[in-house]
């Protein structure tokens, strides 16, 4: 055993948290993670040996790992049914038999909010692979051009397109501003009250939702607070039993849906002036299994 194996099984948490930025899925991520490692361990111990940094070299595999992962999912998600939304992460630490559950090692910043990773899924791979490394994580360009290929340069013009995609941030609310305006919606939608649902949604809110064909869901999304009142209140007659709970999501606050104890929906949103101007809605059984424990 050389010293490039040291340390090698603590990189596992970084290079999870780069994966799931650069795909969105835990699923993915602890897939694009576990090649990485198995192509380290397939490697002549004398190669590996001749590794300087084994860190530098997983980060590198796991980022083309992902590349290739972001191309086929293009056409992948042509033929998904409806919106193809991120998946959510809960907040408490999620325990499996004592261990520390692949959502549990995600950090919960500003980079894992719904809104950046629904910009993310805008660029191209190269672009998002780039301004994630550089911009989030801050590796230099010239270890980026190793993953991608490409100059150091070209690598720089990516994270600057990418840059220009994601826009000026807005201006941030405090979390308790947040979740009190998410209350105030969470109380319009138990007492039914459209006024109150519309006052607390912005004119021109859009609702995002994602049931990836396995449940029911709209497919397109809904524009214009009033709508989107309307469909909130549809939803609360149809199912007699739902619950509403005030819950992180991404590391900010939202809403969670259960029913008889099931979680069926996770929601995340963006507030802006004590109003709702985003709602995205994941549906898909397939996502919500970190919210299942």
């Amino acid at each position: 055993m050389g010293s490039a194996q040291d340390g090698i099984a603590g990189e596992r948490r970084q290079l999870l948290n780069i994966a799931y930025r650069l795909l969105g899925s835990l699923a993915e991520s602890e897939d694009a993670v576990q090649e990485a490692y198995a192509r380290w361990y397939a490697l002549p111990g004398g190669r590996r040996d001749e590794i300087v940094s084994p860190g530098a070299w997983l980060t590198t595999v796991t980022g083309r790992i992902c590349l290739d992962v972001l191309g086929s999912a293009r056409a992948r998600r042509e033929r998904y049914v409806g919106a193809w939304l991120p998946e959510p992460l809960p907040d408490r630490p999620q325990r499996e038999n004592g261990q520390e559950s692949l959502a549990d090692q995600i950090v919960l910043d500003e980079s894992v909010a719904m809104a950046f990773l629904v910009v993310l899924e805008s660029m191209t791979p190269a672009e998002r692979v780039a301004f994630v490394l550089h911009d989030v994580f801050r590796y230099p360009f010239a270890e980026i051009a190793d993953v991608l290929g490409r100059t150091p340069a070209a690598c720089k013009q990516l994270a600057a397109s990418a840059r220009r995609r994601v826009g000026a941030p807005p201006a941030p609310g405090t979390a308790t501003a947040q979740a009190d305006t998410i209350r105030r919606l969470k109380k319009a939608w138990e007492d039914k009250d459209v006024a109150a649902l519309v006052a607390v949604l912005d004119p021109a809110a859009v609702m995002t939702a994602d049931g990836g064909g396995l449940v029911g869901t709209v497919l397109r999304p809904v524009e214009g607070g009033a709508l989107i009142a309307q469909y909130m209140l549809a939803i609360a007659d149809k199912a007699p039993g739902l619950e509403l709970l005030e819950r992180s999501v991404n590391g900010v606050p939202g809403l969670v849906a259960r029913r008889d104890g099931v979680v069926m929906t996770v929601a995340s949103f963006d507030v802006a002036d004590g109003r709702v101007t985003r709602i995205w809605a994941v549906r898909n059984p397939e996502k919500l299994g970190p919210w299942g424990l």
